[in-house]
Order: C-alpha cells, then sequence, then structure tokens
C-alpha cells in the first residue's frame, strides 16, 4: 500500500466504483445531488473524500461550483479520467486538517467516511476545519452510519454485512475504544483478496457535541436523502449543522 494514498491505494481505487456500484444507480445519487444542490444554491460546496466523485461530478452538472480535499492520489487519478473530472478543483491532503481557499455555501462528507478520521479528536477537527470554511449562513451535511452495537452478542466482535457471491464484508468491533475494522473479501480473477481498513464509529449526540465546540447547531437530521424521518430504527442519518 502505498503511504500517501492511505488505505486508498491503486490496487482499491483501480475497482472502486465497481465495488459501489449500487451507490452510482440514480435512485440512489439524484437524492444526495438534489439535497445539496438546494443547500448551496448559487454558492460553493466543499466536499471531504471526494473520492473518485460519484457525487462531485453530478452536483458539478447541476452548476455548482465544487472543490474537494482528498487524501488519495490514485482516487484522484480515477475522477480525473471521467467527463469533468478535470474541471474539479482537488486539494490532497487530510480532511481534518487541510485548509483551502475560500468560503463555502455547504460542505459534506458521504458515505460513513467521516469515520475514516479514526480518532475523537481527527473528527471534532474535522468540524473546526469546516466551520472555518463556511460562509455566515452555511452547512455542514454528514452521512452516516448508526453504531450498530444491538447486532453483537455479549462478548461478540464480529459482525456479517455482506454475503455475496463477489464479495464478503465482515465487520471487527473494539467496543472499548469505538473502533471497528471492516474486512472486505472480494472475488478477483478466481481467488478473494482481502483488504481490511479501520474506522471511528460516531453517535449522533457526539457529533452535535462536536459541531457545537465548532460554533455550529443542528438544523435538521433525517434517516436518509429523500428526508425520511429519522426513528430508533433508523440504522443511518443525514445530518445538517449550520453556523451558529
Amino acid at each position: 500500500m502505498d503511504a500517501e494514498d492511505g488505505y486508498f491505494d491503486e490496487r482499491v481505487a483501480a475497482r472502486y466504483d465497481e465495488s459501489a456500484a449500487d451507490m452510482f444507480d440514480p435512485a440512489v445519487l439524484d437524492p444526495v445531488v438534489d439535497f445539496l444542490a438546494a443547500l448551496a444554491g448559487d454558492g460553493r460546496a466543499l466536499e471531504l473524500g471526494i473520492g473518485t466523485g460519484r457525487v462531485a461530478l453530478p452536483l458539478a452538472a447541476r452548476g455548482v461550483s465544487v472543490h474537494g480535499i482528498e487524501l488519495s492520489r490514485a482516487m484522484v487519478a480515477k475522477l480525473r479520467e471521467k467527463s469533468g473530472g478535470e474541471e474539479i478543483g482537488v486539494t490532497i491532503g487530510d480532511f481534518s486538517s487541510t485548509t483551502v481557499d475560500g468560503t463555502f455555501s455547504v460542505a459534506y462528507v458521504v458515505f460513513n467516511t467521516i469515520m475514516n478520521l479514526t480518532t475523537q479528536e481527527a473528527q471534532a477537527s474535522c468540524f473546526r476545519h469546516v466551520a472555518d470554511h463556511l460562509g455566515p449562513s452555511g452547512c455542514f451535511v454528514v452521512e452516516v452510519m448508526v453504531p450498530e452495537l444491538q447486532r453483537l452478542g455479549p462478548g461478540e466482535m464480529f459482525v456479517v454485512f455482506d454475503a455475496g457471491e463477489k464479495h464478503w464484508g465482515i465487520d471487527e468491533y473494539d467496543v472499548a475504544n469505538q473502533g471497528v475494522v471492516s474486512h472486505h473479501f472480494d472475488l478477483v480473477d478466481g481467488r478473494f483478496e482481502r483488504h481490511a481498513m479501520p474506522f471511528r464509529y460516531v453517535w449522533p449526540a457526539e457529533l452535535d457535541l462536536m459541531a457545537g465546540l465548532a460554533g455550529m447547531r443542528l438544523r435538521e437530521r433525517w434517516r436518509g436523502w429523500r428526508r425520511e424521518p429519522f426513528t430508533n430504527g433508523s440504522r443511518q442519518h443525514v445530518s445538517v449543522w449550520e453556523k451558529a
């Protein structure tokens, strides 16, 4: 693995879009873009962990000026190969601490990417840096899972979250340290290859506290991008904080 690219090296980047193909389905992606475009209005959007441009490219196609922060040069290379990819500005760096020029109407981090920051301090730093980049009425949007600790029996550490013909996914929880390692087994050329990456799961109330410490307040929270109600049974949430 290339240390500069973190866990998203050339091998992962080469098949990232294929592995996340369902997330590119217009039925999944269009509500995301609708939601973010409405918040951006005539302003600029900042994507944390822009990756291969799944969200940024269709958002830019709506006329929103998008800038991204991304640690992995390999993922950005895939973005550049796509139509319109060369027109998206990207700053290489850790999105918990990297600074870019200008201010933004909306900043966003989707698809559990906030959990790629594996310490509480890094996640809190992310909120502080976002607040510094937002205009006076700017918003920060996070899409992230709700920790599913209820699926763990007493003393258990592993949860199978996907079991298919070409992919198996197993989460290994470290409850004492609020950590989880996702193990992926992908069928490639007739054999399974394994890669794993660490995350830090985070609770909605904890995110609200980080936002408050950064000078933001919760504006809305939904189960998904279509603004479905967030309930006790929700397995993810889309939360929006605004500058207080």
